[in-house]
């Protein structure tokens, strides 16, 4: 599910890169990877034992260029992923991994929930980590030509962690853009952040969640994750508030947006005065309304999908004892023939939407927002049917 962020570890040179390009003889394409190898002081034998068996997998580029799932509204994709079992199987395995999550916060400072978040949209706790050769999906990927500067290096790293004896070409699998692990993690994240945790003299992201908790923390602590900070929170707005200041790209203090009428819908707002924090309305004025903290936007650095990001929020706000949403009412969202045209008439405009893909992402988002604004309507970032008609 997790999907590939440009936040990678570029650690190939460019010029080595460029040596070995995407597509073409595939033969030739696999020399020239050996000969990258080759300049990472990687070992021939490892080197030749890790191509002896690769081969594309059409399967995963089916798989690329099908993610329709993040093309759902935030309230049914977040049905879809948060339900009781899930919550119990969080606590569950919270109890039995106590020692190990109270590590990953006082060292990381990564709250459990957060960890636990990851741990459950990404594999169900290590239950289902993927089918997928890892070292074929990575070749795929490279070879395709859609992202090669993305995965070309991960290739790098798998080689890296196979001469370490923490990878297996032939046996390890995972997801079909090539994160293994039951925080499904890609090899140069694991590479550069991976912790022993049970201290076995390995890191396996498979097979030990002490393993997989604590290089988990450490790689959101190098994205920045603010130590005992808050992430989100659900809040209230009034009818006459200004929907234009809400959105990724805003943000304002506490205090100014109480003087604008927001107030947290549980309890106090969770910092003070000072404090800056965004206000996203994932699916306009009538859905819910969360005050974003600093942190949440460091979760963009795991995965890109606005609509993940924020059901992963919410649901760690769950496990640290927030109730439930209560029930909304939004305006139906756009089918996605809806919302191609309209990220192509914005793109026209020369708004930045980023691809024409169906996907209400930040870029569209901000598109919207602004467009709105523009035509006297409620600039709340919602496309809705009376945005397209007016265009």
């Amino acid at each position: 599910m997790r999907l590939i962020c440009l936040f990678l570890i570029l650690w190939v040179q460019g010029a080595v890169l460029q040596a070995a390009p995407c597509g073409g003889d595939f033969k030739q394409f696999i020399l020239d990877l050996k000969s990258e190898a080759r300049a990472q002081d990687l070992q021939k034998k490892t080197i030749d034992r890790f191509f002896a068996t690769a081969a594309l997998d059409p399967n995963v580029l089916r798989m690329d260029r099908n993610q329709g799932h993040f093309r759902k509204d935030f309230l049914s994709f977040s049905a879809g992923l948060i339900s009781g079992t899930r919550l119990k199987n969080a606590k569950r395995f919270a109890e039995n991994y106590e020692k190990y999550f109270a590590k990953a916060q006082h060292d990381y400072g990564v709250p459990a929930q957060i960890l636990l978040s990851f741990l459950a949209f990404e594999t169900d706790f290590g239950v289902v980590q993927g089918s997928f050769n890892t070292r074929n999906a990575l070749i795929t990927l490279a070879y395709d030509c859609r992202r090669p500067e993305v995965f070309r290096p991960q290739i790098m790293a798998a080689l890296a962690l196979f001469q370490k004896r923490m990878f297996n070409p032939d046996t390890t699998l995972g997801a079909w853009a090539g994160e293994i692990g039951m925080v499904q993690m890609l090899p140069a994240d694991i590479l550069a952040r991976g912790v022993d945790g049970d201290q076995d003299g390995q890191v396996l992201l498979t097979t030990s969640a002490p393993d997989a908790i604590l290089t988990a923390a450490r790689l959101l602590q190098s994205f920045g994750w603010a130590a005992n900070a808050p992430w989100l929170q659900e809040v209230r707005l009034p009818p006459n508030f200004d929907w234009s200041a809400t959105g990724l790209d805003g943000g304002r203090t506490l205090k100014e947006w109480q003087k604008m009428g927001l107030t947290a819908r549980h309890g106090g707002l969770l910092g003070d005065s000072q404090t800056r924090a965004l206000v996203l309305l994932p699916q306009g004025r009538l859905g819910p309304a969360f005050l974003a903290y600093d942190n949440f936007q460091i979760l963009f650095n795991w995965n890109q999908s606005f609509v993940y990001v924020t059901t992963a929020a919410y649901f760690a706000t769950l496990l640290d004892g927030a109730l439930p949403l209560g029930p909304f009412n939004p305006e139906p969202m756009l089918d996605e023939a809806q919302m191609k045209h309209l990220q192509q008439n914005l793109s026209e405009r020369g708004y930045n939407v980023g691809e024409i893909d169906g996907i209400l992402g930040a870029g569209t988002r901000s598109a919207v927002r602004d467009m709105q604004t523009r035509l006297g309507l409620a600039a709340d970032g919602w496309p809705n049917q009376a945005l397209l008609d007016r265009l």
